[in-house]
């Protein structure tokens, strides 16, 4: 059975269920503190405790944003992310990748509808199957979460084609470099030797006029430019990086994803998103203000 938390950042709560795994974030970002008192002055408030899990950036807040947690039964919280009620666009989708939910059980879900309204979302605050904004735009379904990070269960597949948990997106970026990104992510990083766990947020920038292209036919905002943010732990600590890429439909998958590597602080000041802010103040500084491409396996 699905479970799902949504949450109006400013007032209140609509569907609640307790998420597994924030207090064992908390606990591990608090790893040899025992006796001192940690400082987080950022830290999301402590409304439901799936907002301190380490994956999700600071809440915007406001009466027009949602908080969505979708939870699987076999796998717990699938992933989360923010949806602007006033502009019909997800802000971002975080998630964790670790060893028991990154096996493959299933297959990528086709279905009808291929791209479901999110059933979590109340009538009204988004779109639906009837009126995609995406079909006959010239604009793919661009996963924010991929489909292929999520084979764990067909259930956990099947959230991610969630209209709420699209963009609009370029074919050729959506295919070609954005989808090289992901493989970097969810294949190559996401692997025993290199994490114990992989922190993730993806997103587009709707906030600034300057960062947003256009909108489609039915009044969806598109994206400028689009962006990764992960944070690593194993078993030396933890690190962090940014991706950051203009939306542009062209084939750019033979250039070198160190060109779009930058260190979270710089990322946060494009898209002023504050990432991994449930992290104590001394270990976010240190994460987000050093990015070495060499230990993210660039050269």
């Amino acid at each position: 059975m699905r479970k799902v938390t949504l949450f109006i950042a400013s007032a209140f709560v609509v569907l609640f269920v307790a998420a597994c795994g924030s207090e064992q974030d908390e606990r591990a970002a608090n790893e040899g503190r025992e006796g001192t008192t940690v400082r987080n002055d950022n830290k999301n408030p402590s409304t439901r405790k799936e907002y301190a899990r380490l994956e999700f950036p600071r809440l915007k807040g406001g009466d027009n944003n949602l908080v969505i947690v979708h939870s699987t039964s076999d796998y717990g919280v699938n992933y989360s992310l923010e949806w602007d009620v006033a502009k019909k666009s997800q802000r971002w989708s975080c998630y964790e990748m670790y060893e028991s939910n990154s096996v493959t059980n299933t297959s990528r879900y086709y279905g009808d509808p291929q791209y479901p309204a999110d059933p979590d979302l109340p009538s009204g605050y988004g779109w639906s199957p009837e009126n995609d904004p995406y079909y006959g735009s010239g604009y793919d379904h661009g996963h924010i979460v991929a489909s292929a990070e999520r084979y764990c269960s067909a259930e956990a597949n099947y959230q991610t084609f969630y209209l709420t948990n699209m963009q609009p997106m370029r074919n050729l970026f959506n295919s070609k470099l954005w989808a090289k990104m992901e493989q970097q992510v969810w294949k190559t990083w996401n692997r025993p030797s290199f994490r114990d766990t992989l922190y993730v947020c993806k997103g587009g920038t709707i906030d600034r006029n300057d960062q947003i292209l256009g909108y489609t036919k039915k009044g969806a905002i598109i994206p400028k430019y689009f962006f990764i943010a992960v944070l690593c732990k194993n078993k030396q600590g933890y690190k962090a990086m940014g991706f950051w890429v203009e939306h542009i439909n062209a084939d750019l998958s033979g250039d070198s994803l160190k060109d779009y590597m930058m260190s979270i602080d710089e990322l946060e000041e494009r898209t002023g998103i504050d990432f991994f802010c449930n992290l104590p103040d001394d270990v976010e500084r240190q994460v987000e203000d050093n990015m070495s491409p060499a230990v993210w396996g660039f050269k």
